[in-house]
Protein backbone atom coordinates (compact mmCIF):
# COMPACT_ATOMS: atom_id res chain seq x y z
CA UNK A 1 0.00 0.00 0.00
CA UNK A 2 0.90 3.53 -0.47
CA UNK A 3 -0.07 7.17 0.73
CA UNK A 4 -3.29 8.54 -1.57
CA UNK A 5 -4.45 11.66 -1.77
CA UNK A 6 -7.05 12.57 1.00
CA UNK A 7 -5.19 10.58 3.93
CA UNK A 8 -3.73 11.43 7.35
CA UNK A 9 0.03 12.35 6.17
CA UNK A 10 1.80 12.43 9.61
CA UNK A 11 2.16 9.70 12.55
CA UNK A 12 3.29 10.30 15.65
CA UNK A 13 5.00 6.90 16.93
CA UNK A 14 4.54 6.20 20.98
CA UNK A 15 6.43 3.62 22.60
CA UNK A 16 5.81 1.90 25.97
CA UNK A 17 7.36 0.44 29.27
CA UNK A 18 11.05 -0.50 29.52
CA UNK A 19 11.71 0.15 26.00
CA UNK A 20 12.85 3.98 24.37
CA UNK A 21 11.35 4.86 20.82
CA UNK A 22 14.37 3.52 19.31
CA UNK A 23 12.73 0.06 18.73
CA UNK A 24 10.14 2.23 15.85
CA UNK A 25 13.01 2.56 13.76
CA UNK A 26 11.51 -0.27 11.02
CA UNK A 27 8.01 0.87 11.63
CA UNK A 28 9.51 4.71 10.83
CA UNK A 29 11.64 3.72 7.39
CA UNK A 30 8.74 2.01 6.15
CA UNK A 31 5.83 4.39 6.51
CA UNK A 32 8.53 7.39 5.81
CA UNK A 33 8.93 5.03 2.62
CA UNK A 34 5.32 5.43 1.83
CA UNK A 35 5.47 8.76 1.62
CA UNK A 36 4.30 9.82 5.54
CA UNK A 37 5.81 12.40 8.02
CA UNK A 38 6.60 10.60 11.18
CA UNK A 39 7.57 11.43 14.43
CA UNK A 40 8.62 9.15 17.40
CA UNK A 41 8.11 10.49 20.73
CA UNK A 42 10.88 10.11 23.54
CA UNK A 43 9.01 9.86 26.70
CA UNK A 44 10.18 9.14 29.89
CA UNK A 45 7.22 6.84 31.49
CA UNK A 46 7.89 8.05 34.66
CA UNK A 47 4.23 9.48 35.05
CA UNK A 48 1.16 9.17 32.59
CA UNK A 49 0.69 13.00 32.72
CA UNK A 50 4.22 13.87 31.68
CA UNK A 51 4.13 11.34 28.72
CA UNK A 52 0.90 12.89 27.76
CA UNK A 53 2.50 16.38 27.70
CA UNK A 54 4.95 14.78 25.66
CA UNK A 55 3.06 13.31 22.85
CA UNK A 56 1.14 16.86 22.50
CA UNK A 57 4.37 18.99 22.70
CA UNK A 58 5.21 16.39 19.46
CA UNK A 59 1.60 16.73 18.02
CA UNK A 60 2.10 20.23 18.27
CA UNK A 61 4.81 20.95 15.71
CA UNK A 62 3.35 18.67 13.30
CA UNK A 63 1.58 20.55 10.33
CA UNK A 64 -1.89 18.69 10.39
CA UNK A 65 -3.79 15.83 11.69
CA UNK A 66 -2.03 12.70 12.95
CA UNK A 67 -2.11 9.01 13.67
CA UNK A 68 -1.33 8.28 17.10
CA UNK A 69 0.25 4.66 17.48
CA UNK A 70 1.13 3.13 20.89
CA UNK A 71 2.46 0.05 22.01
CA UNK A 72 2.08 -1.31 25.11
CA UNK A 73 1.94 1.16 28.15
CA UNK A 74 1.73 3.46 25.04
CA UNK A 75 -1.99 2.74 24.85
CA UNK A 76 -2.70 4.19 27.94
CA UNK A 77 -1.02 7.31 26.67
CA UNK A 78 -2.71 7.13 23.46
CA UNK A 79 -6.06 6.91 25.20
CA UNK A 80 -5.36 10.22 27.32
CA UNK A 81 -3.32 12.03 24.51
CA UNK A 82 -5.80 10.75 21.69
CA UNK A 83 -8.08 13.61 22.87
CA UNK A 84 -6.28 15.91 21.33
CA UNK A 85 -7.83 17.56 18.48
CA UNK A 86 -4.73 17.43 16.31
CA UNK A 87 -5.29 13.37 16.54
CA UNK A 88 -7.31 12.27 13.56
CA UNK A 89 -7.28 8.03 14.56
CA UNK A 90 -5.68 5.75 17.21
CA UNK A 91 -3.63 2.66 16.36
CA UNK A 92 -3.40 0.16 19.29
CA UNK A 93 -0.03 -2.24 19.12
CA UNK A 94 -0.24 -5.20 21.68
CA UNK A 95 -1.42 -1.90 23.67
CA UNK A 96 -3.36 -1.80 26.76
CA UNK A 97 -6.92 -0.13 26.49
CA UNK A 98 -8.23 1.49 29.47
CA UNK A 99 -12.14 2.24 29.99
CA UNK A 100 -12.42 5.48 32.36
CA UNK A 101 -11.03 5.44 35.40
CA UNK A 102 -9.09 2.28 34.83
CA UNK A 103 -5.07 1.99 34.87
CA UNK A 104 -2.52 -1.00 34.01
CA UNK A 105 -2.68 -2.15 37.22
CA UNK A 106 -6.54 -2.27 37.21
CA UNK A 107 -6.22 -4.45 33.71
CA UNK A 108 -3.92 -6.92 34.75
CA UNK A 109 -5.30 -7.88 37.89
CA UNK A 110 -7.82 -10.30 36.53
CA UNK A 111 -5.42 -12.09 33.76
CA UNK A 112 -7.33 -14.65 31.92
CA UNK A 113 -6.72 -17.98 33.12
CA UNK A 114 -3.21 -19.33 32.04
CA UNK A 115 -1.57 -16.54 31.22
CA UNK A 116 1.96 -15.74 31.21
CA UNK A 117 3.52 -14.03 34.11
CA UNK A 118 6.04 -11.36 33.40
CA UNK A 119 8.93 -10.82 35.18
CA UNK A 120 8.65 -7.76 36.90
CA UNK A 121 10.45 -6.84 39.54
CA UNK A 122 10.08 -5.36 43.05
CA UNK A 123 9.65 -1.68 43.04
CA UNK A 124 12.92 0.16 43.18
CA UNK A 125 12.96 4.03 43.98
CA UNK A 126 9.44 3.91 42.66
CA UNK A 127 10.53 2.00 39.70
CA UNK A 128 9.76 -1.00 37.88
CA UNK A 129 11.82 -3.21 35.73
CA UNK A 130 11.99 -6.73 34.25
CA UNK A 131 14.29 -9.75 34.97
CA UNK A 132 17.29 -9.04 32.88
CA UNK A 133 17.84 -12.63 32.38
CA UNK A 134 13.92 -13.31 31.33
CA UNK A 135 13.81 -10.11 29.27
CA UNK A 136 14.51 -11.99 25.96
CA UNK A 137 11.92 -14.92 26.61
CA UNK A 138 9.27 -12.82 28.13
CA UNK A 139 9.43 -9.62 25.68
CA UNK A 140 11.27 -10.38 22.23
CA UNK A 141 11.08 -13.76 21.43
CA UNK A 142 10.77 -13.27 18.11
CA UNK A 143 13.82 -10.96 17.73
CA UNK A 144 17.68 -12.27 17.29
CA UNK A 145 18.94 -13.10 20.74
CA UNK A 146 21.78 -10.21 20.11
CA UNK A 147 18.85 -7.77 19.85
CA UNK A 148 17.15 -8.57 22.50
CA UNK A 149 20.29 -8.75 24.51
CA UNK A 150 21.00 -5.28 23.57
CA UNK A 151 16.82 -4.23 24.67
CA UNK A 152 17.23 -5.59 27.66
CA UNK A 153 20.27 -4.33 29.06
CA UNK A 154 19.06 -0.75 27.40
CA UNK A 155 16.07 -0.76 29.75
CA UNK A 156 14.54 1.80 31.34
CA UNK A 157 12.58 1.91 34.45
CA UNK A 158 8.91 2.40 34.60
CA UNK A 159 6.82 4.19 37.21
CA UNK A 160 5.04 2.85 39.62
CA UNK A 161 3.21 6.20 39.13
CA UNK A 162 2.44 5.62 35.49
CA UNK A 163 1.39 2.53 35.95
CA UNK A 164 -0.92 3.60 38.56
CA UNK A 165 -2.14 6.05 36.76
CA UNK A 166 -6.15 5.74 35.63
CA UNK A 167 -7.59 7.58 32.11
CA UNK A 168 -10.00 10.09 32.39
CA UNK A 169 -11.86 10.53 29.27
CA UNK A 170 -10.27 7.14 26.69
CA UNK A 171 -10.06 8.79 23.22
CA UNK A 172 -11.07 5.61 21.51
CA UNK A 173 -14.78 6.25 22.56
CA UNK A 174 -14.61 9.02 19.96
CA UNK A 175 -11.73 8.41 17.70
CA UNK A 176 -11.35 5.71 14.88
CA UNK A 177 -9.01 2.97 16.73
CA UNK A 178 -7.72 -0.12 15.42
CA UNK A 179 -5.95 -2.84 17.30
CA UNK A 180 -3.07 -5.37 16.63
CA UNK A 181 -2.94 -8.40 18.27
CA UNK A 182 0.51 -9.92 18.60
CA UNK A 183 -0.86 -13.70 19.27
CA UNK A 184 2.89 -15.18 20.97
CA UNK A 185 2.94 -12.31 23.11
CA UNK A 186 4.31 -13.59 26.84
CA UNK A 187 4.16 -10.25 28.24
CA UNK A 188 0.56 -8.69 27.80
CA UNK A 189 -1.39 -12.34 26.80
CA UNK A 190 -3.50 -12.82 23.85
CA UNK A 191 -6.66 -13.07 25.28
CA UNK A 192 -6.14 -9.69 27.77
CA UNK A 193 -5.38 -7.85 24.53
CA UNK A 194 -8.74 -9.53 22.30
CA UNK A 195 -10.44 -8.86 25.64
CA UNK A 196 -9.26 -4.92 25.81
CA UNK A 197 -10.01 -4.55 21.90
CA UNK A 198 -13.56 -6.23 21.53
CA UNK A 199 -14.63 -4.14 24.66
CA UNK A 200 -13.80 -0.98 22.73
CA UNK A 201 -15.03 -2.44 19.60
CA UNK A 202 -11.89 -1.92 17.64
CA UNK A 203 -11.40 -3.94 14.50
CA UNK A 204 -8.74 -6.03 14.62
CA UNK A 205 -5.46 -7.11 13.27
CA UNK A 206 -3.48 -10.41 14.21
CA UNK A 207 -0.35 -11.34 13.70
CA UNK A 208 1.85 -14.12 14.81
CA UNK A 209 4.82 -12.35 17.34
CA UNK A 210 6.22 -11.72 20.27
CA UNK A 211 5.38 -8.31 22.87
CA UNK A 212 8.79 -6.64 20.41
CA UNK A 213 6.10 -6.98 17.67
CA UNK A 214 6.29 -3.22 16.25
CA UNK A 215 10.45 -4.28 15.67
CA UNK A 216 10.33 -7.78 14.91
CA UNK A 217 7.33 -6.99 11.84
CA UNK A 218 7.56 -3.51 11.11
CA UNK A 219 5.59 -3.46 7.66
CA UNK A 220 2.44 -5.33 9.76
CA UNK A 221 2.17 -2.36 11.81
CA UNK A 222 2.52 -0.30 8.94
CA UNK A 223 -0.08 -1.66 7.27
CA UNK A 224 -2.45 -1.02 9.94
CA UNK A 225 -1.22 2.30 10.27
CA UNK A 226 -2.22 3.33 6.90
CA UNK A 227 -5.45 2.14 7.35
CA UNK A 228 -5.89 4.13 10.02
CA UNK A 229 -4.73 7.13 8.32
CA UNK A 230 -7.26 6.66 5.81
CA UNK A 231 -10.08 6.04 8.60
CA UNK A 232 -9.01 9.37 10.33
CA UNK A 233 -9.65 11.43 7.06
Amino acid sequence: MALTEGGVKNVVLVHGAWVDGSGWQGVHDDLTARGYNVRVVQHPTASLADDVEYVKRALARLDGPAVLVGHSYGGVILSEAGNDPRVSALVYVTAFVPEAGESVLDLIADPPAGSPVPPILPPEDGFLYLDREKFPASFAADLSPEDARFMADAMPGWGVAAAEAKVSDPAWKSKPSHYLIARDDQMLAEPLQRRMAERAGMPIVEAPGSHAVYVSQPATVADLVEIAAHAGA
